[in-house]
């Protein structure tokens, strides 16, 4: 038996790859508390506390998703999807804003492909028409710069008055004899 023992040859590290986690889908959460508010047949709204729990009645994570919750609540109120009657912040009770639509922006709408036979036929969204001229850009005027105002004369600082100190005597006091 010899003494030579076969080594492997180093292979080289490969960092695994990233894995993106799938995007779940399903209605945001301000678009589940803006149904359980409009839902509410309250006069004076809804409260933080009775929101959470039909949205947990719903299968929303309330313990768990409570800061996105908050969060949602506060940008709703902040744009006027929702009114607020009561309290600050995400505490207090919640209507819904029946001014502003209860419908959020439609997002834009994208070029549809179509197949047709073997060919793709990009179709042009409804907005943009093919081949259309694109308008010239306008140019802001700009309005005409104020003239400066001279500086007023400043008015020469008086020097600063200086406090005495009152030195402190080393000697210590004697308190009067009684007598």
């Amino acid at each position: 038996m010899s003494g030579v023992i076969a080594i492997p040859l180093a292979t080289p590290a490969t960092t695994p790859k990233k894995r993106s986690k799938p995007k779940k889908t399903g209605p945001t959460v301000s678009d589940r508390i803006l149904k359980v508010v409009s839902a509410s047949s309250d006069r004076s709204g809804v409260s933080l506390a009775a929101l959470k729990k039909s949205l947990a009645a719903s299968g929303y994570d309330v313990v768990k998703n409570n800061a996105r919750l908050k969060l949602a609540v506060r940008r709703l109120v902040a744009k006027g999807y929702l009114l607020q009657p009561k309290g600050t912040g995400a505490s207090g009770s919640f209507k819904i804003n029946k001014n502003k639509a209860v419908a959020k922006k439609k997002r834009p709408t994208k070029n549809k492909v179509k197949k047709v036979g073997a060919k793709k036929v990009r179709r042009a969204s409804p907005k943009k028409a093919v081949g259309a001229k694109k308008s010239p850009k306008k140019t802001k005027r700009k309005s005409p710069k104020k003239a400066k105002r001279p500086a007023a004369a400043k008015k020469p600082k008086s020097p600063r008055k200086t406090k005495r100190r009152v030195a402190k005597s080393t000697r210590a006091k004697t308190a009067p004899k009684k007598k």
